[in-house]
């Protein structure tokens, strides 16, 4: 396995990563390039690879899709931006792997449908390829494990893109906490809100999408972890501290029904069918260290978007929604809130600092050139992911644990020790450089 980077005590984080970060140019300068396969070229995946054009010493030889439409839309966009036209792969749903077998090839990008994730990030570690796999990595616990087992007999990384772990205020957020401005973390609260129903599940005449199937068959967070994001490094989670168990419970299904009715109709078909998956689920996992993390899945009634993270210390809190925190001895009001936007330039990460220029401009507030930007560093120096195997299935596996939580009636469940017991000794290394 590869080695962890060492990692500094937390009041010395800082300065030294702050030290260490060089503007981008700096940091590719006379290097060769980095050569990237786009698998998945869907909406997601053109996003993504758009993206990936925009990085310094970046090529994109080669795409893959079974959709001929988005095959050469994605081939169009490559040649548009680098004036090299890449090589497509999309004769059957298998042909990912012909892709693979390119020697030119260092990493590839996978987002395509959940249940392709896994398989496809096995084969790209076993084809000696680093691995950035679109959300969710996983869909069972068998899978969580072959992702492990492979980046462990391999020695290949892979990384879960989860981009908000990489978000500006969170990154804020995480620079306070090792800075132990918050104390000793003792909660976390989290939630993926998020009205997708008639947009990405079905599209707005009704017509079923690729993710619809999950609603109709399964009964559980179908969508762990841009709610969990940014939990795990806020609360140490596989460097210090562990999940044990979690109890799931789930609303009855109403949403779905109550908004085909709206659009369609009483009587409609799809007004009427039966959905498994309830509208609202919440997960409460404790941890061996005796810290707890609520978990809210919402994406099925009316709403705006929100995520609602609270992170909780024994010196004070930080409340995303309202963009607060409390810190005692610090702010200057007795229990009152005070803004967080003056600590989040304070405490602002050195990525953003780095890099703030030029991934504002990008998709998702500039995590997904941020997120992409660090997998190529790792791929360049043949280093360690920014998000490791470990943290990417220990948020996914919260998909399949949730749901046998709620299939008994909410009893507690045990979660998995993907670290095989390392979480004990292994130090961070999320955002920590």
């Amino acid at each position: 396995m590869m080695h962890h980077p060492t990692v500094l005590p937390r009041r010395g984080f800082l300065q030294a990563a702050s030290a260490a970060v060089l503007a981008p140019d700096a940091l590719r300068a006379g290097e060769k390039p980095v050569r990237v396969g786009a698998i998945g070229t869907g909406g997601r995946g053109t996003g993504l690879l758009g993206v990936l054009l925009t990085i310094p010493g970046v090529e994109v030889p080669a795409v893959c899709d079974v959709n001929e439409k988005n095959l050469t839309r994605a081939q169009a966009l490559a040649e548009k931006r680098s004036g090299k036209r890449p090589e497509p792969y999309g004769r059957n749903e298998r042909d990912y792997r012909r892709l693979l077998e390119r020697p030119d090839l260092d990493a590839v990008v996978i987002a395509a449908p959940w249940e392709w994730h896994t398989p496809m990030a096995v084969d790209a570690m076993k084809a000696g390829k680093y691995a950035a796999i679109e959300v969710p990595c996983a869909l069972s616990l068998e899978e969580c494990w072959q992702l492990v087992d492979t980046r462990e007999k391999t020695g290949v990384p892979c990384m879960m893109l989860e981009n908000w772990s990489f978000r500006r205020d969170n990154l804020a957020v995480l620079n306070m906490i090792r800075q132990e401005l918050f104390g000793e973390m003792v909660h976390c609260h989290c939630a993926h809100s998020h009205d997708c129903i008639d947009h990405w599940f079905w599209d707005k005449d009704g017509n079923e999408r690729w993710p619809a199937k999950y609603l109709v068959n399964y009964n559980r967070d179908q969508y762990p972890t841009h709610s969990l994001g940014p939990v795990l490094s806020w609360l140490d989670i596989n460097c210090g501290d562990a999940f044990a168990t979690i109890a799931s419970t789930a609303t009855d299904s109403r949403g779905i029904n109550a908004m085909f009715a709206r659009k369609f109709g009483p009587n409609h078909p799809l007004a009427v069918k039966k959905y498994k998956q309830g509208d609202i689920v919440t997960s409460v996992v404790r941890t061996h260290k005796g810290k707890s993390i609520v978990i809210n899945y919402d994406m099925q009634l009316p709403r705006p978007y929100d995520n609602r993270w609270m992170v909780q210390g024994t010196l004070g809190l930080y409340e995303e929604d309202r963009a607060v925190l409390y810190i005692t001895g610090r702010s200057p009001k007795y229990h009152e809130w005070e803004p967080f936007a003056p600590y989040q330039e304070k405490y602002e990460h050195p990525w953003w600092k780095a890099f703030l220029a030029e991934a504002s401009k990008h998709s998702h507030s500039g995590t997904d050139y941020l997120e992409l930007v660090k997998f190529i560093d790792a791929v360049r120096a043949k280093t360690e992911t920014p998000i490791d195997v470990y943290d990417s299935v220990t948020m996914t596996s919260v998909v399949a644990l949730s749901g046998q939580s709620i299939a008994r009636g909410g009893a507690p469940v045990e979660c998995p020790d993907f670290t095989r017991g390392r979480w004990r000794t292994r130090k961070p290394t999320f955002a920590v450089a």
